[in-house]
């Protein structure tokens, strides 16, 4: 690809180009390249392989439900959110200018993400993980905390826990001792869930990639979009709709001829590299059929995914409220603390009562899922006060800073992008 943009960039700049009057067409072909990006093939795959013969499907059991309701996080929950918040300050946040800027993660942030065991949690420990039961709940916590830190690179450090989560949740004992081993090795293979698509209105439950049965397996077509890290992914799980059934996922790993991408910059999550997943002609084995395309599966994914953006800008917002808040106290205006007005006090007290609720909401719909009880209509509420609140919240940090609101030396502007994601996005995170 570099390659072909230099010789179309040395054409350009020939004399001979003018002469011939081929400046126009050679200046629409530069265009086209860099407006679209080369198309280029999946990422090379590491070939995923069985290390272990499951006799059936290893799955986490459900968290102990305590005996009265409460929702303070239990001691071992606080230290682990403790430890990923002192992580995500101390780095994460450090390095989110430059990764914003560069649209891409660097690289070592993501293996620290890695070395944190983040993904080792969501797996059983027959599988080389470190989960001994499965907890919505902390899987929250731990999202929350890492976008306190920057919320793009906590999509691109999450991204490919939310495939092992799938696998484990709903994978056979085939699916998961193929793909399973390469989570809880020393590299981890870059891998995200794919669902949102490039039209308006998008609705999960109305989707136009198609699969269709033929040849002892499915064939896929259709686009995926804003796929973090899409370029660098070496396995997906995609959502089409099946023929004659209804949505369903399929894994498809990169290597799969058909599979192509294409770079997708965004309002925010820029630093998650996200790109557009094009699926043409696919053609997949029967085995990479996920939860043998029970609707139950795919509604249960799309509610865990939007627990999972309902706790990402939720920590987000909280770090808002944490830097407006000395901002405010020693921003001085006309001789006083501009925290003395009254109308930036009560913006600054409104901001700590929405998150609140963004909060409660999340964690109380997190709770129900982690006790087996359903939590449709408690994840539908979080999702839309988080959506409304969290934007208001990035509006209102931006307002509060004035003009240092509105420049990058300050990371409000960089929030209230990033927190407008959390209203739209599908898929991408899995808790």
């Amino acid at each position: 690809m570099g390659f072909g943009l230099r010789v179309l960039n040395r054409f350009a700049g020939l004399p001979v180009v003018d002469r011939l009057g081929l400046r126009k067409p050679a200046e629409q072909v530069l265009y086209q390249a860099t407006r679209t990006g080369f198309r280029t093939i999946g990422a090379l795959n590491r070939g995923f392989s069985a290390t272990q013969k499951l006799l059936k499907p290893a799955r986490l059991p459900q968290s102990r439900a305590p005996e009265l309701f409460d929702l303070a996080p239990s001691d071992e929950q606080q230290m682990l959110r403790d430890t990923v918040q002192g992580f995500a300050l101390e780095q994460l946040r450090v390095h989110a200018a430059a990764a914003d800027s560069a649209c891409a993660a660097p690289a070592e942030l993501l293996q620290q993400s890695s070395d944190l065991g983040i993904a080792l949690m969501g797996v059983p420990e027959e599988l080389g993980g470190v989960g001994s039961e499965r907890s919505a709940v902390t899987n929250v916590l731990v999202a929350e905390a890492l976008a306190q830190g920057d919320l793009g690179l906590a999509v691109a450090c999450l991204a490919p826990s939310a495939v092992s989560t799938a696998l484990v949740l709903w994978g056979d004992a085939e699916q998961q001792s193929k793909y399973l081993p390469a989570f809880v090795g020393e590299k981890s293979p870059a891998a995200a869930l794919a669902v949102l698509e490039p039209r308006p209105l998008f609705d999960p439950m109305v989707l136009t990639t198609r699969a269709y049965a033929g040849g002892g397996g499915y064939v896929l077509e259709g686009v995926k979009s804003l796929v973090p890290r899409a370029a660098e992914a070496e396995l997906f799980i995609v959502a089409a709709h099946l023929e004659d059934q209804g949505p369903a996922l399929f894994i498809v790993e990169s290597s799969t001829q058909g599979v192509s991408i294409e770079s997708e910059p965004a309002m925010g999550l820029r630093a998650a590299s996200t790109g557009r997943l094009i699926l043409d002609n696919v053609r997949l084995p029967a085995s990479a059929l996920l939860g043998d395309a029970e609707a139950s599966v795919y509604t249960n994914c799309i509610n865990l995914a939007r627990l999972g953006w309902c706790a990402l800008a939720t920590g987000t917002a909280q770090a808002v409220l944490d830097y407006v808040i000395p901002y405010v106290n020693e921003r001085v205006a006309f001789g006083e603390p501009i925290s003395h007005r009254q109308a930036v006090a009560f913006n600054v007290a409104n901001i700590a009562v929405e998150l609140e609720g963004m909060r409660l909401l999340t964690w109380r719909a997190a709770g129900r899922a982690e006790r087996g009880l359903p939590f449709s209509r408690e994840t539908a509420l979080a999702r839309r006060l988080c959506a409304d609140k969290g934007m208001a919240i990035g509006n209102d940090g931006v307002q509060l800073l004035g003009g240092h609101g509105y420049v990058k030396e300050h990371p409000v502007e960089r929030w209230y992008r990033d927190l407008r994601a959390a209203g739209l996005m599908e898929g991408v995170v899995l808790v």
